[in-house]
């Protein structure tokens, strides 16, 4: 199984194989993480993303990583947080099993994730942790490639999270 760490880090900085960015359904340069990595890229991912026409919430698309040092950006729509009882936990999960999928048919071996929909989309950021570690533990167990999977953390209230749902899943 793949090593998983958990590291406060800038994302559009990490060299990976693959970085996921918390998109949005039109895969447009938006806010947070999302507009981060459109800017680091250039260009480029813009212009790409307009061929893919969008994407579903809890679904994933892949593209070029352009001027990052990721090969890769994985495009994951999370969903935003309407009080729990919207299927936003199935869709948050998706995010992750559906980012890992594609990084395994890519033949991929490493890849990092931010805290999806956490930003903007108000997800309660330990539910939102708790989610991001038990649906990445199981779309793991589906992988032969993948090595390494980061969780790369904005700040410090991202990172302990993380870590307390790491502590609960026995890593």
């Amino acid at each position: 199984m793949a090593q998983i760490e958990i590291q406060q880090a800038d994302i559009t900085r990490l060299q990976v194989d693959a970085i996921v960015n918390a998109a949005n359904t039109e895969l447009s340069a938006g806010a947070g993480v999302c507009g981060a990595i459109h800017r680091a890229a250039g260009p480029g991912l813009q212009a790409e993303c307009l061929t893919l026409g969008g994407c579903a919430t809890g679904a994933a698309k892949i593209t070029a990583g352009y001027d990052l040092k990721a090969r890769h950006v994985i495009h994951a729509v999370g969903p935003v947080w309407r009080g729990g009882d919207h299927h936003e936990a199935e869709l948050l999960a998706s995010c992750y099993r559906n980012s890992i999928k594609l990084a395994e048919q890519q033949q991929l071996r490493s890849i990092a994730f931010p805290a999806i929909s956490c930003g903007i989309f108000g997800y309660p950021l330990e539910q939102a942790a708790d989610i991001a570690f038990e649906s990445t533990l199981r779309a793991l167990h589906d992988c032969d490639h993948l090595e390494l999977v980061i969780f790369a953390c904005f700040g410090n209230d991202t990172e302990a999270a993380l870590k307390h749902a790491a502590a609960q899943h026995a890593l």
